[in-house]
């Protein structure tokens, strides 16, 4: 049973919007949202004060001084004055969890049309601010030093993935290494990406002084990149004439697990799992039935294991959709077409409608260079903290 047959409505992509992704100096966090929800708006042959709610993703954590920007949007019209907005933020899934509550707000019939924003700058503040902030995201390394930050955690990760299942998981230094490949070749078509260059795998594979070890065994380019940028979406009930054809929500999931890192199981991403197992089961598909997917890859480990919870493969088996070629472009299922957010950036509150936008592109053929020939329906994975708040979307061509 499709959301659609569950709720006896459509909840509809019908504009959407996408800043380029990468150090951007001369933006402000209010000139991206306003960039992105103007197009969106656009897009979707609406007019500003057809927009009933906005639901703005970010993440924040002290990397800027402005810790209230949900108005922020209504710099974009004198017809969005008095309409509701909401900052929602769920660390690393913050865009996710904005754009759910916006399809809640339709599905609720306390809106018609909606505008979902992620939206993030983080560039301007050093490393240790960022460092800092991100750890905010995890239990136990809040408010602590760690030289490795969020690396370090994901380097436990795959030190105890490649402790449980040893052969089995391939040397996963160079599965790592090859995933990361994949990705930036990938970005290399997408306009939006930070990182647009195929570096090989050879580089990707090996410690070097341009590919330094950041925390043993995760590589530089096994990290997404620190960001800024925006990307925002119209929801709708029905189709709006927009630009381009819409695309359909036909499902989504949202699981989250226990915070403190003793009461999860390192490799299993259990709550990740079962946010991939609500959204299949609303939208009653199976993977078989999808043509590709964006995943949150903020790390190349976190990738390998998204294999793994989606049911791709078994577990201790991920390295061989990647030895077998299934997540590349021309596989049976493709992941990360866009670059994912190891090439294309990672501006945290932004990065789950970017994921949703580009889905949104493939579905309706307009995702120039980055086309897939077949592209009828697709899942978005998005994540906050070491798997611990968990989104997942079907979506559909109409």
């Amino acid at each position: 049973m499709s959301l659609r047959e569950q709720f006896g409505k459509d909840v509809l992509l019908t504009g959407w919007g996408h800043s380029r992704f990468g150090k951007l100096t001369d933006e402000t966090l209010e000139s991206l949202i306003v960039q992105v929800s103007t197009e969106a708006i656009g897009n979707a042959g609406i007019e500003p004060g057809q927009i009933d709610e906005i639901y703005l993703g970010q993440f924040n954590s002290g990397m800027m001084p402005l810790a209230f920007p949900s108005s922020l949007a209504l710099q974009v019209s004198e017809q969005l004055a008095n309409v509701p907005s909401t900052r929602v933020e769920n660390a690393c899934a913050s865009g996710s969890a904005a754009f759910q509550q916006g399809a809640k707000s339709l599905l609720a019939c306390t809106a018609k049309t909606v505008l979902v924003i992620g939206a993030e700058k983080m560039t301007h503040a050093g490393a240790d601010v960022v460092g800092a902030a991100l750890l905010g995201a995890d239990y136990d390394m809040a408010g602590r030093a760690s030289s490795t930050g969020f690396t370090g955690l994901f380097a436990e990760v795959a030190k105890h993935y490649e402790k449980r299942y040893g052969a089995g998981a391939g040397n996963l230094s160079d599965v790592l290494g090859t995933i990361a490949a994949k990705n930036h070749r990938n970005g290399v078509d997408n306009p939006y990406a930070q990182l647009r260059k195929d570096l090989g795998e050879e580089f990707c594979r090996t410690v070097s002084d341009k590919n330094p070890m950041v925390a043993d065994p995760l590589r530089r380019t096994d990290c997404s990149p620190v960001s800024d940028g925006a990307a925002a979406v119209v929801l709708s009930v029905a189709p709006t004439g927009g630009a381009t054809a819409p695309v359909r929500l036909v499902g989504f999931g949202q699981a989250n697990d226990f915070f403190p890192a003793e009461r999860r199981d390192p490799t299993a991403f259990a709550a990740t799992r079962v946010s991939w197992q609500r959204a299949l089961g609303m939208a009653g598909v199976g993977l078989e039935d999808l043509d590709f997917a964006e995943v949150h890859d903020c790390f190349t480990i976190a990738e390998l294991l998204m294999y793994e919870a989606m049911g791709l493969t078994d577990p201790g088996q991920g390295a061989r959709a990647v030895e077998e070629g299934w997540v590349f472009k021309d596989g049976k299922l493709p992941v990360n077409v866009s670059g994912g957010l190891k090439a294309k950036g990672h501006p945290v509150g932004a990065t789950g409608v970017s994921q949703h936008v580009i889905a949104a592109m493939q579905l309706t053929g307009t995702a120039g260079g980055m086309q897939l020939p077949t592209a009828r329906r697709a899942a978005v994975q998005n994540m906050g903290g070491v798997g611990i708040a968990n989104y997942v979307s079907v979506l559909e061509a109409l």
